[in-house]
């Protein structure tokens, strides 16, 4: 596929898509987002893609913000259309059968921040600079902010960082856990891909189970709990439970194949 916002590429079974908007410190915009849609509405259906990457092009912005120039005239309903818009694109990525990293190359504020967020795994480099800005512009965060922040760092300090608009680094990102690690920005993607070479070795079918699970803890219309019982049961049909039990009592690497 070829986009005018996204640059493709994989590796091995790993996709790593770029926000291509340099010059706008890759800010999102409608085009951007509808981009991002297409491609996580198709992942499911690809066997060949085991991992995403999310990362910026350039040294200096992962995402930057939303593009406050597309929006600034919007009406109510309007913007209530672009938010809606965010939510099922970011929604999409929270919920993809594979595990995906935001790897964090810069700045990662507002629609970035959220976007990183809705990652399962944020790994940052020591330059990443993470915020929710928005209350210096009179607004709020429209892709979810409110929700995921508070889910990642507690109540507390989400309404403080929310309601201050303050920005805060990459150890400072790690240490209330918005981030998982953090590392220098030459090492950033081997990082990533490391970490999913390590994720991929076991089954994509336990894999994208405990997504499944550990996100419906956050859904209140659905019960986490009774989620796990049935996927863990789901697993017991599964080729790969039995060549993993296999492998454990014969003492060997299991050969999983996702069946």
């Amino acid at each position: 596929m070829n986009f005018d916002n996204l640059l493709i590429s994989q590796k091995d079974d790993v996709l790593i898509i770029s926000i291509n908007r340099p010059n706008n410190l890759n800010a999102l915009n409608t085009k951007t987002l509808s981009e991002l849609k297409n491609i996580f509405s198709n992942i499911k259906n690809n066997s060949k893609i085991k991992g995403v990457i999310i990362t910026g092009v350039g040294n200096k912005a992962f995402v930057a913000g939303a593009d406050i120039k597309e929006f600034i005239n919007y009406s109510v309903n309007q913007a209530i259309d672009l938010s809606e818009s965010g939510h099922n694109v970011f929604n999409l990525i929270e919920n993809c059968s594979v595990p995906v990293i935001a790897a964090v190359n810069g700045y990662a504020l507002g629609g970035g921040c959220e976007l990183a967020m809705s990652c399962h795994i944020r790994i940052a480099s020591s330059n990443a600079i993470f915020g929710q800005p928005e209350v210096n512009l009179g607004l709020i965060p429209g892709y979810a902010g409110t929700q995921r922040l508070t889910q990642l760092i507690g109540k507390g300090l989400a309404i403080e960082l929310l309601t201050t608009g303050e920005n805060i680094n990459a150890e400072k990102a790690k240490s209330i856990g918005l981030v998982n690690n953090v590392v220098e920005q030459e090492e950033l993607m081997k990082t990533c891909l490391k970490l999913l070479n390590k994720i991929n070795a076991k089954s994509l079918l336990t894999i994208t189970s405990i997504i499944k699970c550990v996100n419906h803890f956050y859904k209140k219309e659905v019960d986490g709990y009774q989620t796990e019982i049935e996927e863990f049961g789901k697993c017991f049909s599964s080729e790969d439970f039995k060549e993993g039990t296999n492998a454990f009592l014969e003492k060997r690497k299991p050969n999983f194949k996702g069946k």
